[in-house]
């Protein structure tokens, strides 16, 4: 479908691309049963909504059109996965909503200007929008561009993505752009038996409640006053440690990345079934690392009921 011509917000009438890096179980959602979802958002929105294919951990989801067609495609995933938080935390002990969480995909040339000099565009973002944005350090594996984080309401992420296109119209990307393009999955997931399911959904009911949001921002290096850093201890088994590191480091990495929190995991202990997890940062920090740990539990206690989604991701 074409993307309809509407007048937007603030004069802003021109066509962009935005990418966005989701988990598989995020895709499913916005895909829907039999593609209803995600055709309900193209129909709605205006916008082109293409999902990249191949079996991969992680999938890139392409938003075009004019920007109010992408805001408004933003806002309805937005609170597709407010609606899926809500729904998980129904036969759940936590007491506070974590906040939705969305990861874009921009090209590093571009991220100067998102995070503006000495860090005054992106606090300015966070303190008008009351998002959480974080601007990964590294590169995107075999690409030049890089996540960029937001979480919070969707109201506030809808403000902060409408920012951040702005930034990205009046700085385009200079020079060529090699875009991030996710590895397909390959090795299988084996399990030595129903033992390891239960203790992994007992690791994944271990809820942790949020900071509220607001309360908090998260550090971003040399930049705005944050609360003072802390430290959070997790003990998991041996056994299934793997699944929290992923296919070299990949997960880990992408819990440090998404959080802005330092996980260190200790060196397994002999006579020892157990290793030790410290996760150290603000208190906001620290929770979305252990909800992020949490929720790989979950995805991977949910891929042993389904054997036919059983590969590494």
């Amino acid at each position: 479908m074409e993307p309809t011509k509407v007048q937007s917000e603030g004069g802003l009438n021109v066509t962009l691309t935005i990418r966005l890096l989701m988990h598989g179980k995020e895709v499913g959602s916005i895909i829907g049963k039999k593609g209803e979802t995600v055709k309900k958002m193209r129909e709605e929105s205006g916008a082109r909504i293409n999902i990249s294919e191949g079996n991969c951990p992680e999938r890139i989801v392409t938003i075009t059109g004019p920007t109010d067609t992408i805001f408004k495609a933003f806002a309805m995933i937005a609170y597709k996965f407010e609606e899926d938080i809500i729904n998980s935390m129904s036969n759940s002990p936590a007491t506070s909503k974590p906040p939705v969480t969305l990861r874009l995909v921009v090209p590093a040339s571009q991220c100067g200007s998102l995070i503006g000099k000495g860090g005054s565009k992106i606090k300015e973002m966070r303190e008008s929008t009351g998002a959480q944005v974080q601007v990964a350090g590294d590169m995107l594996p075999n690409s030049t561009e890089r996540a960029v984080t937001i979480s919070g309401t969707p109201e506030a992420i809808i403000q902060c993505v409408k920012q951040i296109c702005v930034v990205m119209l009046e700085s385009p990307p200079k020079g060529a752009t090699i875009p991030y393009r996710p590895k397909p999955a390959s090795t299988p997931v084996i399990f030595s038996g129903g033992q390891q399911l239960t203790k992994l959904h007992q690791l994944a009911m271990q809820q942790t409640p949020f900071t509220p949001l607001g309360q908090t921002t998260p550090a971003f290096p040399g930049l705005d006053a944050s609360p003072p850093a802390s430290t959070h201890e997790l003990t998991i088994p041996n056994d299934l440690i793997g699944c929290i590191i992923g296919r070299q480091g990949t997960k880990i990495n992408e819990i440090r990345q998404m959080s802005g929190a330092q996980i260190k995991i200790a060196n397994a202990m002999e006579g020892s079934s157990e290793r030790q997890i410290t996760i150290t940062g603000t208190p906001a920090n620290i929770s979305l690392a252990q909800y992020l740990i949490n929720a790989r539990f979950r995805d991977v206690a949910a891929m042993w009921n389904d054997p036919s989604s059983m590969t590494t991701s």
